[in-house]
């Protein structure tokens, strides 16, 4: 067996760091908050080309480009379940919506997890000759990313579509 390194000592000594700090931020954003119209748009814009630019360059690899399509489906599915379990508020404050924190920190975590086996998998080959791993080359990976941007765009698409309804509702008194 191979000796360990002071760096691969180092890391794995910081990844559960790292991954608490992660998951901390994740849990921070997951409470009750103000509905910014730019911030959903940001949301579909982002998340949803976290599904077209991959799976423009799938179109050669139909495993992952299925794997990636069933994982953006699974992600609206739950998507869909989660808003109904939102909690949403009109006040004189301004709007406020508070989302079902367990889901959207499992969805948030599972790409990050997956993110970051890529990262132990890269640094482990160092080395070795073998070559470095495209997001696009495992179907596990192209799942990870449709689950958690297929949830993230639909709930983000919801929160527009809330607000605009809101608006026809000031709009028509």
């Amino acid at each position: 067996m191979e000796d360990l390194s002071i760096t691969t000592l180092a890391l794995l000594v910081l990844t559960p760091l790292l991954v608490w700090r992660v998951y901390n931020r994740i849990k921070a954003r997951m409470v009750r908050q103000r509905s910014i119209v730019s911030r959903h748009y940001t949301g579909v814009l982002v998340f949803g080309a976290m599904i077209l630019v991959p799976l423009v360059q799938l179109f050669d690899r139909p495993v992952n480009m299925a794997a990636l399509l069933a994982g953006a489906a699974f992600g609206t599915g739950w998507s869909m379940w989660a808003l109904k379990h939102t909690r949403f508020e009109d006040t004189e404050q301004g709007y406020f919506f508070t989302p079902p924190a367990r889901l959207g920190i499992l969805m948030a975590m599972i790409l990050v997890a997956r993110i970051l086996y890529l990262g132990v998998e890269i640094y482990a080959n160092q080395g070795k000759g073998i070559p470095v791993p495209r997001l696009t080359d495992e179907p596990l990976t192209m799942l990870c990313v449709g689950l958690t941007s297929g949830y993230f765009a639909w709930y983000s698409m919801a929160l527009l579509q809330w607000r605009r309804k809101l608006r026809k509702a000031i709009d028509l008194e």
